[in-house]
């Protein structure tokens, strides 16, 4: 008994790789064990020299295990926790715990860039300029509520308190805008001809709120001005789509300030893109707005609202057939995820008819696309005036 005893010790010791129930079995050889040939191991049965691991046991791994960081007390292979405690797995068991943590890891790393990937199919880009930031989306971010996913109610309801209505003063008089709201501390999107030649622009919020602007800057050629409030924060600032994305039949909505009428509400499609559009960037023109009217404009030879002048310039358009009426200039032509995806810009109007069935909206308005907008968005912040 005494022999079996030693060499079953010594076999726990010489190798490592026995497992629990190969330890419990070598158990039963001690003093007041069962005895016979399944209880204990014989004398007479020693160990092959030939054989160094008994073919009933597990084979030891490939390559010997990973040395292993050193653990506190209480920890598998620390101080008071031997290596072969059940709670570490069997002699085995630190590895086998490091392994199983290894996994974790791994997924947790792969949860994140899924996450980021996964955002990128609805996703924000935000350009940082000067402590501005402006939401941008590359592909067709969210922003109406998902119960009201599709609805013209769910797209006003998020969309309205970024839109503002612009009133301009000139020596020619005063006219009414709109503009989007792109920064939370008051930068607003619009056309020049709303703010072209202004003595004073002020804007009100859809809550009522008023302030005074500044123009920032003005892009004559393609329609485009910044203006930037003064003393406003907290601001909703509209998230600007993707234009390229667009296709005929595209349900969009309109909203704007036409004749003063804050907030206003319209919607239709996509009639076409790229309609080439043809408007004056002589600024006595443009002020022709203020004397009532639309906007000038040519469209497929024809001019629209009255003369455009010598001085024009063209640029590619959204066709929509949503109403737009004088005061909708520099307003948001959005799509059903509450994306803008351009600024009006010219519509026709039927001003002066003796007509009751040629007045208000034809159906045939026009916007900037919003990628052109975000293009010519550093220039009009570095203050252009074009």
């Amino acid at each position: 008994m005494t022999e079996s005893f030693r060499r079953s010790g010594e076999y726990e010791n010489a190798h490592p790789y026995v497992t629990l129930h190969e330890g419990a079995r070598q158990h039963t050889s001690s003093p007041g064990g069962p005895t016979g040939s399944e209880g204990r191991m014989s004398p007479a049965d020693p160990v092959s020299p030939a054989s160094p691991v008994d073919p009933e046991w597990p084979p030891p791994p490939a390559q010997p295990p990973a040395a292993a960081v050193a653990a506190g007390p209480g920890e598998p292979g620390g101080p008071g926790e031997p290596w072969g405690s059940d709670e570490a797995g069997g002699a085995a068991g630190a590895p086998r715990k490091r392994a199983r943590r290894r996994p974790a890891a791994l997924l947790a790393a792969v949860a994140i860039v899924a996450a980021a990937v996964g955002g990128g199919t609805a996703y924000g880009v935000q350009e940082l300029t000067g402590g501005d930031t402006v939401a941008t989306s590359a592909t067709s971010t969210t922003v109406v509520p998902s119960s009201q996913k599709g609805t013209v109610s769910g797209v006003a309801q998020a969309v309205s308190p970024s839109i503002v209505e612009i009133g301009a003063t000139t020596n020619a008089g005063s006219s009414t805008g709109s503009g989007v709201i792109i920064t939370g501390d008051g930068e607003i999107i619009t056309n020049n001809h709303v703010v072209s030649g202004a003595s004073s622009v002020k804007v009100t919020t859809s809550d009522g709120r008023q302030y005074t602007a500044r123009v920032v800057g003005t892009d004559s050629k393609k329609d485009l001005a910044l203006i930037k409030l003064e003393n406003a924060s907290g601001l909703k600032a509209a998230t600007l789509g993707d234009s390229d994305g667009l296709r005929v039949g595209d349900q969009v909505v309109a909203i704007g300030s036409p004749e003063g009428l804050t907030g206003t509400v319209t919607s239709g499609i996509v009639s076409a893109l790229n309609r080439d559009v043809t408007v004056s960037t002589d600024e006595g023109r443009q002020q022709q707005q203020q004397q009532g009217g639309g906007w000038p404009f040519e469209f497929g030879g024809q001019q629209f609202n009255g003369d455009t002048g010598s001085s024009t310039t063209t640029y590619k358009a959204i066709q929509t057939d949503a109403s737009l009426n004088p005061g909708n200039s520099g307003g948001a032509l959005i799509d059903m995820n509450g994306n803008i995806i351009g600024i009006n810009s010219a519509m026709y109007a039927a001003a002066g008819s003796s007509s009751s069935a040629d007045a208000g909206s034809v159906g045939l308005g026009f916007a900037i696309p919003v990628n052109t907008v975000k293009a010519d968005l550093a220039a009009l912040r570095a203050g252009a005036d074009g």
